[in-house]
């Protein structure tokens, strides 16, 4: 643990005073003038105040990671300062994703129950609950936050929630069960999935209806929109391939052969390129989102379930549960240039805000998994809730 980097406490730094290096005493007036008094005092008080400045500014504050722990119905709260759990948070029965409102200080909680809880900042508590229905899954923001969407799977529903009151707004029933979700970036279309009836639903959030459907590969899951927000890509997760449909004309575009089955879509930040997990076959596939083709497979540690992205692009983190590692892929070199040992099973990712860090939730060990990005090593490991499986490290400096 000597390599460990010091954790970061605000006031240890050591600001230095004015001074005048190599000047003679002798040269300095005998009686400074009332300008130069101005001036030495005016001086000494921006001494003062640039150190304070820096500790406002770094690292973000609050710095917390949220892990929600599905086998002991908790949150925990993480200091990343101090690494230890500051807050462990009673949520409803088996939580299973972790959401930040925009233009908030809450945390949203979605559970199998069909439970939605908000936590708030700095309070640490559940401060509101509002049951959604049979179940709760892959809840979706506006922009602004004032909208929120959310699957009740088994009943088949995009549900529609006030995000400031979380309450309900409206349901619309598309006539299947629903297995994900996707919002366009101009927030004006919703997109859900139906693995059982290998076909995708098109809502208008406007409007609050169904739009038309069209079918795509084998239980489709996990989808993406494109940056320009044309197009959707879904994983067929019963085949080989991924699917991409028009947004617009509500028709399939393409059906994209990876050679292997998908289990996770990661658009990069830019939004030029994406990232296709495949973890049966240990690899991931590289496809340009916009000519629907693959430009290269490159294998990764065994089981690679979720993926993060630096903003700019430029570094891929990925989860491999099968071997307790994270990978890190250099994207513009197409290297993988580091394979860290973190634990069991790591199952989620994110970045601080600053991306000093990378934290890794992991399902077997019941651990939060710290690892420094300047050179990948893990820093520690933090006992959370059992099973933990999201993890969210919110940005409340936007």
């Amino acid at each position: 643990m000597s390599d460990l980097p010091e954790p970061h406490h605000p006031g240890r730094e050591t600001g230095q005073g004015l001074s005048s290096p190599g000047r003679p005493w002798s040269l300095l007036p005998a009686a400074p003038s009332p300008r130069s008094l101005g001036l030495v005092l005016l001086l000494s008080c921006l001494a003062l105040a640039l150190p304070a400045c820096a500790r406002r500014s770094y690292p973000p504050q609050p710095y917390l990671a949220f892990v929600a722990s599905a086998g002991s119905h908790s949150v925990a709260a993480v200091n990343l300062e101090s690494f230890r759990v500051v807050a462990s948070i009673p949520v409803a029965p088996q939580p299973e994703q972790l959401a930040v409102r925009p233009g908030s200080r809450e945390v949203y909680v979605t559970a199998a129950s069909g439970h939605l809880e908000v936590i708030g900042f700095p309070d640490l508590r559940v401060i509101r609950t509002l049951r959604v229905g049979r179940g709760a899954r892959d809840l979706r923001f506006s922009r602004d936050g004032r909208q929120a969407y959310v699957l009740d799977p088994g009943e088949g529903q995009i549900v529609f929630l006030d995000g400031e009151a979380s309450k309900v707004l409206a349901r619309v029933s598309v006539g299947a069960p629903l297995s994900s979700l996707a919002l366009t970036p101009d927030g004006k279309t919703l997109v859900a999935a139906s693995s059982h009836t290998s076909r995708i639903f098109f809502v208008s959030v406007e409007a609050r209806k169904v739009l038309g459907a069209v079918e795509v590969g084998k239980e489709p899951g996990p989808m993406v929109i494109t940056a320009d927000g044309s197009k959707v890509l879904v994983a067929d997760t019963g085949e080989e391939k991924i699917s991409s449909a028009d947004i617009a004309t509500r028709r399939i575009l393409s059906h994209i052969e990876i050679g292997a089955k998908p289990t996770a879509l990661i658009l990069k930040p830019d939004g030029g390129e994406l990232f296709v997990l495949c973890a049966q076959a240990s690899t991931f596939a590289i496809v340009d989102p916009y000519r629907d083709n693959v430009s290269q497979t490159i294998t990764t540690g065994r089981e690679p379930g979720a993926a993060v992205s630096r903003r700019d692009s430029s570094v891929l983190y990925i989860a491999n549960s099968g071997d307790g590692s994270i990978t890190t892929f250099d994207v513009q070199n197409r290297l993988v240039v580091a394979s860290t040992h973190t634990g069991a099973q790591p199952r989620a990712l994110a970045l601080t805000p600053d991306e000093r860090f990378l934290v890794a939730v992991d399902s077997a060990a019941s651990s939060l998994a710290i690892l420094r990005t300047d050179r990948p090593a893990l820093v520690t490991t933090i006992p959370v809730g059992t099973r933990p499986v999201d993890v969210v490290v919110p940005d409340w400096l936007k």
